[in-house]
């Protein structure tokens, strides 16, 4: 273990280069992470590993490779320290700089919290995997479970919103979590509709956020540029 982890980030808030945060311009996982920096105004440097439509992340990135045994962005560097997963990450980020914080206050809050962002990732984001291995064939009737599922999870996630701004109360990584998986379930066809009102007004103020809009803005023009298709919500980063 780097000496530094014992003292809350030492590397981070005296070592004399940035942070280095890997991600992917089509990475949700990497996204979840780059918002969580800029929601808490960490200078750190973005490194955009190799990304074709044709060949995914190929060829992989060494820093990559020799941290990550599943050979995946995100990974973050901070002085010797050197980690991988977005909620590891995130929680990292949240220790060495906890103002603005992205957990709510209280214990019980916070747990709820990280259950939800544990849920959109381990329950919701399955359904949008399939959707994706589908691909093309998003039509074909296996993928209907998938979309059943994923409108079955908003309706969930309309109760669970009920008449606050956010997910756990006060806007937390739970909420970056979801949006993010949410916009894939747009990109592959399982998108919110008017069912779920609530839901689609919190989509709105999360899209309004400037630490949001900073990376999913770049993702919607890279979709753009490779003659794909951006869900309607997603502005560009021009404007």
């Amino acid at each position: 273990m780097p000496e530094n982890v014992q003292s809350g980030g030492e590397a981070h808030r005296s070592g004399n280069r940035k942070m280095r945060l890997f991600s992917g311009p089509l990475s949700m996982f990497g996204a979840k992470a780059q918002i969580a920096a800029h929601e808490k105004n960490i200078d750190f440097e973005l490194i955009m590993v190799p990304f074709t439509m044709k060949e995914g992340y190929a060829p992989k990135h060494p820093e990559v490779l020799r941290i990550n045994p599943k050979r995946q962005v995100p990974v973050l560097i901070d002085g010797d320290l050197e980690i991988f997963d977005s909620t590891q990450i995130f929680e990292y980020l949240e220790d060495i700089k906890p103002h603005p914080a992205l957990w709510p206050a209280t214990t019980a809050a916070r747990a709820w919290s990280r259950r939800l962002e544990h849920e959109s990732d381990e329950v919701y984001f399955p359904h949008i995997i399939k959707l994706m291995q589908l691909g093309k064939a998003s039509l074909d009737p296996a993928a209907e479970p998938a979309r059943a599922g994923a409108a079955a999870y908003y309706r969930t996630m309309e109760s669970v919103l009920g008449d606050r701004e956010f997910l756990g109360g006060a806007y937390s990584f739970a909420d970056i979590a979801f949006y993010m998986a949410q916009l894939f379930g747009a990109r592959w066809g399982a998108d919110m509709t008017s069912e779920t009102p609530r839901l689609l007004q919190w989509r709105q103020r999360m899209t309004a956020r400037p630490a949001v809009i900073k990376v999913v803005g770049p993702m919607a023009d890279y979709l753009r540029g490779q003659g794909l298709g951006v869900p309607a919500f997603l502005p560009s980063r021009a404007m």
